[in-house]
């Protein structure tokens, strides 16, 4: 891997973060004017949709997928949506933040799939930054008895961890690797809008936006955590991996507790302070730390190794 290229999967991997962080501060207020969980995700969906495949036909680049890469898209497709309607059930249940914190166990969870299934193994500077990275996020979970709180939430937030990190292994160990960011990213949503689609009564329970400031909320959904933050993964996880991606990914429940101290108004504990510094300590970590040890995998149908990274 050039220098060049692990900058760039760094910047990628942590704007990607810090974007994806940004779920609550567009989402609560639309549930604070009425809208189901359905509804919003359909909104981010369908307009993220919209203006990724505007900006695919101004580039006039080709929508064209081979047949072998259309079980594996629509898997990624229906992956990435279940893991923001987890994420978006648990925000009724636990804090934002919080939920965003517990949804940060995903790269421990990137990282037992890629040792188990792909034999990858990790560096030690990986290895000490994700550890860190854990115990930050349990000392930003740990920082505000007074909030809400829910085994249910844990769980939906869990869930959605789970179903995150088998979608960013899957772009990295499958056929969709040999397809550019932004067709990969369509094609996710497009195979995950159904999902809202059906759980809305195909479309019978949709609710409207009742206001511009929803309509608002809606396209800068669409914009920031969606299609800024998977674009950004994608790149990322081709230029430096889905594990240290994932770490990186530290980043997103600092951004959602930065919004939800000043735009909702939550504290920040002294605890919760230090579990910012420990995180930021761990990405720094991973940004800076060696490449993880790959063990070489046999490919005999190709008659030669492929290297996991």
């Amino acid at each position: 891997m050039s220098g060049g290229e692990k900058l760039k999967g760094n910047l990628c991997g942590i704007l990607a973060a810090v974007t994806y962080g940004m779920n609550p501060l567009f989402a609560l207020p639309l549930y604070q004017r009425g809208l189901s969980t359905a509804s919003v995700l359909f909104y981010r969906f369908f307009l993220t949709i919209l203006l990724l495949g505007a900006f695919l036909l101004f580039r006039k680049q080709s929508f064209r997928l081979r047949r072998g890469e259309i079980l594996p898209m629509a898997t990624g497709g229906v992956l990435l949506a279940l893991s923001c309607l987890f994420l978006f059930l648990s925000f009724h249940r636990i804090d934002a933040g919080i939920a965003a914190t517990i949804l940060f166990v995903y790269p421990v969870m990137v990282c037992g799939i890629m040792y188990l299934v792909f034999h990858v193994k990790q560096s030690l500077p990986t290895l000490i930054g994700m550890a860190l990275a854990v115990i930050g996020i349990g000392l930003l979970s740990l920082g505000n008895a007074g909030g809400k709180f829910s085994v249910s939430g844990l769980v939906f937030s869990l869930l959605s961890a789970l179903t995150y990190a088998i979608y960013m292994v899957l772009l990295k160990e499958s056929v969709l690797k040999n397809l550019s960011a932004a067709v990969l990213t369509f094609y996710a949503l497009c195979f995950g809008f159904p999902v809202f689609f059906l759980l809305l009564r195909f479309g019978l329970d949709l609710q409207l936006l009742p206001d511009l400031f929803s309509v608002g909320c809606a396209l800068g959904l669409a914009l920031c955590p969606s299609l800024l933050s998977f674009l950004l993964m994608a790149v990322a996880i081709r230029c430096i991996g889905p594990t240290k991606t994932a770490i990186l990914g530290a980043l997103e429940p600092v951004t959602a507790l930065f919004f939800g101290i000043l735009v909702f108004g939550e504290t920040l504990s002294i605890r919760q302070g230090v579990g910012i510094l420990v995180i930021l300590g761990s990405v720094m970590l991973v940004v800076l730390g060696r490449n993880p040890v790959q063990k070489v995998s046999d490919d005999r149908r190709d008659g030669k190794g492929a290297a996991v990274s």
